[in-house]
């Protein structure tokens, strides 16, 4: 069952990574968002491409990262990925904390938004400072918990998807998804922490 959820996990980022990439990369900017949200990517195009690329970066590079076979057994491409990882992390949550100013939905949205991108910050700022001491289980700690903040990019079109597919108006539940996309992600990681961090075979 858990190999079966880490397949999962490693088909959807790759699958949203993927996505990200044509759709921001190939098309008109915005063009696959609300008219009010393209209106105001367009007039943020560097913070929401940054936002965008290095998010994705991180998205696709995550899952990889928690196989235990290339932790042991490829140490240099670990580290090499774990650091191209985090620099995508601290360019992505700089622009999302930036461009969560402008999102659609008002203060409700501004705050989740900006709650996520804080938060996101400060677990891979841990999950950095804890390897730089050798401290390898915070370490780890602290990376599970950022990529259940990472992985807000996949439950966010989830929820868009659920949204859509209820009948709910889009001004409706929207402003809501900013903390749905990512709150359930972050608790969902630490209850798995507190039951199996102890005794995790890292």
């Amino acid at each position: 069952m858990l190999r079966i959820l880490k397949v999962l996990l490693l088909i959807s980022s790759i699958s949203i990574a993927l996505y990200g990439i044509v759709v921001y990369g190939f098309l008109e900017l915005g063009i696959a968002v609300h008219p009010a949200m393209k209106m105001a990517y367009q007039a943020h195009p560097i913070g929401i491409y940054l936002h965008v690329f290095a998010s994705l970066v991180a998205l696709a590079i995550g899952p990889f990262q928690f196989n235990i076979n290339l932790r042991r057994n490829n140490t240099k491409l670990h580290k090499l990925l774990g650091k191209i990882y985090l620099l995508g992390v601290l360019l992505g949550s700089l622009s999302g904390l930036y461009m969560a100013h402008f999102s659609f939905g008002g203060m409700v949205s501004h705050v989740g938004f900006i709650c996520l991108a804080v938060l996101w910050f400060v677990t891979g700022f841990n999950a950095y400072t804890s390897i730089i001491n050798k401290k390898i289980q915070q370490h780890y700690f602290w990376m599970f918990l950022n990529f259940s903040l990472t992985f807000a990019a996949v439950t966010l079109r989830i929820g868009l998807g659920i949204g859509f597919g209820t009948g709910i108006p889009f001004e409706v539940f929207y402003p809501y998804l900013a903390w749905i996309c990512w709150v359930p992600n972050l608790i969902v990681a630490i209850i798995l922490l507190k039951t199996t961090y102890k005794n995790a075979n890292l």
